[in-house]
């Protein structure tokens, strides 16, 4: 006989002693009852893990693609870490708009004015595109700020239709005290945590597929 035959005879009758075991275990209604529980709770811990892990790996990817389009349009800043100064502001109506008010929102905040000739040419060549495509849209809002002191004086310069807010700070209060700003135009993007992701010092192409694709990629 091989030396082995001993060995291999405990292991099968262990494996036989478990299998009877369980059998009996399976014929009691209160093994019954702890074994369906004990498979119940596997396949649930089982679930909870796959969704964790799917969670991660979409947040994952969600990362890497904001990471890519924001390299695509080149920002004079990127992060993570800043909290965007609150604010409020009048419209040309007189209605105080407060950027904390859009929590949960994508807010694409815009400096401008009228002595800034790139300003005026986003105004009326990109920017109602963008405008047209955001409104009535609770994830992305647009704010347009301009260092102008009031309606009458941009009021021939907005084009026709434009559903955006233009809020005005004449004492640039906001814009060069709050934001920093020294030079027009200037585009901040904020997340719906109230944190800014990215910082445009120049004109940007607001009708553009990538610049929008990375907005709905912030979150």
């Amino acid at each position: 006989m091989p030396k082995s035959a001993p060995r291999v005879a405990k292991i099968r009758a262990r494996a036989k002693e478990s299998a009877e075991l369980s059998q009996a275990t399976a014929a009691s209604p209160a093994g019954s009852s702890w074994l369906r529980a004990g498979q119940l709770f596997f396949v649930l811990g089982a679930l909870a893990a796959v969704i964790h892990f799917g969670a991660a790996v979409r947040d994952g990817e969600t990362r890497r693609s904001s990471a890519s389009l924001l390299r695509m349009l080149a920002p004079d800043y990127q992060g993570e870490n800043r909290t965007a100064p609150d604010f409020s502001l009048p419209d040309k109506d007189g209605r105080t708009h407060t950027l904390s008010s859009l929590r949960g929102s994508v807010v694409v905040l815009h400096f401008w004015s009228r002595t800034c000739p790139p300003c005026i040419e986003e105004l009326q060549r990109s920017i109602p595109a963008f405008d047209e495509l955001v409104a009535g849209r609770s994830d992305v809002k647009l704010l347009l700020v301009t260092t102008d002191p009031d309606w009458a004086s941009v009021a021939s310069l907005v084009p026709e239709g434009l559903r955006s807010s233009i809020l005005f700070d004449p004492n640039g209060r906001i814009v060069t005290q709050r934001y920093g700003t020294r030079q027009f135009p200037e585009t901040w993007v904020i997340d719906p945590r109230g944190v800014i992701r990215a910082r445009f010092d120049h004109t940007i192409e607001w009708d553009s597929a990538v610049f929008f694709d990375f907005l709905q990629s912030v979150r």
